[in-house]
């Protein structure tokens, strides 16, 4: 069987895609699958690290408001798709899966046109453009969070792979501590804005580091590739790193995430019991601050608005929760409880129905 993966750009695309093909790998060790990405997405890195072969077509963004560029989009599509199914010869997939953004609505047309199976997963709360237009003529479509707006929804959950999905936070901490080089006793906290990294995150949490120090609190700051943070030095360890290969060590080095809330995110942190502040950020269609609700509604984390993110606010919040071990187990403990775990081999099970 043959099974062509459709997503990328970010991690909001290529972490579940990894995680559907390692379940599709366990499941039919036979399968062939091969990733459909662009040339400028983080599906060029992780992709061939993780040993799947990536076909690369144009992006095609959708804006979300009339502007000239949508006057692009038509010419841009009927190249994307040309482009597609030049990969679907070569290929010769079974089935199409999609994860939505800019390359899978190229894919979608394309399966349709070549009258394949088609398998829509999306990741948010509130769905994306390329999903709302995929799901009309998929054959399943699953998502990450109840009650999503698409037609035919089929709750799953988020595939996210098995290092996160079973990870022991206790069991691995002092070996994640000593990875980032960090005190094997002291509250830590980890931040990360994803894969893109994120400014005011930086710029804000760096800006407290001297009332961590002054609590003891260390600090895991993943910035992201172009991101930077500057934190002043006070003794207690401040590690500011670009990319973290390892998030498994990372969520089990720490006590409390600060992060944004794209699915990810709130999915990997809430599945690792992990106590969480989501800043959602502040642009695109609100699907942030949706898909953070269940998780805070539920006590498992804060919600701040990016406006209100200042160094003052972190300086308040942070040494509050990572200072109070029992309300940190509360919130952990009601986290936990609601994330499916096993949401990569759900939708490999539903991918490879769809293929027979």
């Amino acid at each position: 069987m043959r099974v062509l993966l459709a997503g990328g750009g970010t991690a909001g695309h290529t972490s579940p895609l990894l995680a559907t093909a390692d379940a599709l790998r366990r499941l039919a060790p036979e399968t062939e699958i091969t990733c459909l990405g662009t040339p400028r997405g983080l599906e060029n890195r992780v992709v061939p690290d993780a040993g799947y072969p990536l076909e690369l077509i144009p992006p095609v963004p959708l804006p979300r408001k009339p502007n000239a560029d949508l006057f692009r989009v038509p010419g841009r599509l009927r190249a994307a798709v040309k482009e597609t199914l030049a990969v679907f010869d070569r290929v010769r997939p079974d089935v199409v899966v999609g994860y939505g953004g800019y390359v899978s609505m190229p894919a979608y047309l394309a399966a349709r046109r070549r009258k394949l199976p088609l398998v829509v997963h999306e990741q948010n709360a509130l769905p994306g453009l390329a999903n709302k237009a995929g799901a009309r003529v998929a054959t399943r479509v699953a998502v990450s969070f109840p009650d999503t707006p698409l037609k035919k929804a089929e709750y799953v959950g988020l595939p996210i792979r098995p290092m996160i999905s079973g990870l022991d936070r206790a069991a691995s901490r002092d070996e994640a501590r000593a990875h980032f080089g960090l005190d094997p006793e002291r509250p830590t906290l980890l931040v990360t804005g994803g894969s893109q990294g994120a400014r005011r995150l930086n710029q804000s949490v760096s800006a407290a580091a001297p009332v961590f120090g002054h609590h003891g609190i260390q600090v895991v700051h993943v910035v992201g590739p172009n991101g930077s943070a500057e934190p002043v030095e006070t003794g207690v360890p401040y590690r500011v790193v670009s990319f973290v290969d390892r998030m498994d060590l990372a969520y089990a080095a720490a006590d409390l995430v600060l992060c944004r809330s794209g699915a990810s995110s709130v999915t990997e942190a809430a599945a690792t019991g992990l106590p969480a502040i989501f800043v959602p950020l502040p642009i695109g269609n609100g699907e942030q601050a949706l898909n953070a609700r269940p998780v805070v509604e539920a006590g498992g984390a804060l919600l701040v608005d990016d406006a209100d993110l200042t160094a003052d606010r972190v300086a308040e919040l942070v040494p509050s929760l990572v200072l109070d071990p029992e309300r940190l187990a509360r919130m952990g403990s009601a986290a936990a409880a609601l994330i499916p775990r096993d949401a990569d081999e759900k939708l490999a099970r539903i991918v490879l129905e769809a293929a027979r």
